[in-house]
């Protein structure tokens, strides 16, 4: 499913704010710039805002828009009735006022904040707005928890200033770095899985079994990858996730 159909119900302009500012924050934060992420964490909160209330009210806004009190209008979504998802009306909106609390009062937006921007805030955004992001996924599109999360990840750019990329033909840039390393950057640079043979073939591996004995299943063993040895494939998961990304630096 691609971005446009995993929100499709929205209109392109509200789609297009929510999917840009999810991938700003997936970005920043990869590259380590802490107040950027947590910046766009507001403007995620907007647009899945505008999103959860024309679902409420049957007709959806054109592009994001900021009421003009966050917590008030959170809260009068508590309010409607029972036939409206419970997590749109209490679990999005209270997500979103966590998300936005981050934003306004830790050291990120204005002077004069009593928090310097740092990781531990800038993972607590990244991870809320990959809940809220699945959240909404599953909601419009009845599916379980684990699709809608494995969809966010595909909506993810995966654009990775070390991977070296042309046409099939993938690099890494970065010289000195161990295997188990490049592999989780290429994987990184890619959505859903990669076959273990252009896995090999990027890595320029000279043996495949010793890969796989070496690398493969041993990653695989500490869930940082999922190696379907029936298949041949290879793909990232959340742990291997964190670990690629605390290896990207800006180019």
């Amino acid at each position: 499913m691609t971005p446009d159909e995993a929100l499709a119900v929205l209109p392109v302009g509200l789609r297009n704010d929510i999917v840009e500012s999810f991938n700003r924050i997936v970005s920043n934060f990869r590259e380590h710039r802490w107040e950027p992420a947590e910046l766009n964490g507001g403007k995620l909160c907007e647009g899945i805002y505008t999103a959860i209330s024309g679902y409420v009210d049957g007709r959806y806004g054109i592009r994001s828009s900021k009421p003009r009190d966050m917590v008030r209008a959170c809260r009068e979504l508590e309010q409607q009735p029972t036939s409206v998802p419970r997590s749109i009306k209490v679990q999005i909106p209270r997500m979103l006022l966590a998300l936005y609390e981050i934003r306004n009062n830790r050291g990120v937006g204005h002077a004069g904040g009593d928090i310097d921007p740092n990781l531990m805030d800038a993972t607590a955004v990244l991870y809320m707005s990959k809940w809220l992001m699945a959240e909404l996924v599953r909601v419009f599109h009845d599916l379980t928890t684990e699709q809608a999360a494995h969809l966010v990840e595909s909506l993810i750019e995966r654009d990775v200033p070390q991977v070296w990329v042309e046409g099939s033909r993938k690099r890494i840039l970065i010289p000195g770095m161990t295997w188990r390393q490049k592999m989780l950057l290429l994987l990184l640079s890619e959505n859903g899985s990669v076959p273990e043979d252009s896995l090999i073939k990027w890595l320029e591996y000279s043996n495949a079994a010793r890969f796989k004995r070496d690398v493969l299943r041993p990653a695989h063993k500490e869930s940082l990858i999922d190696y379907d040895e029936e298949k041949l494939t290879v793909r990232l998961l959340p742990p291997g996730v964190v670990q690629a990304e605390l290896l990207v630096r800006p180019a």
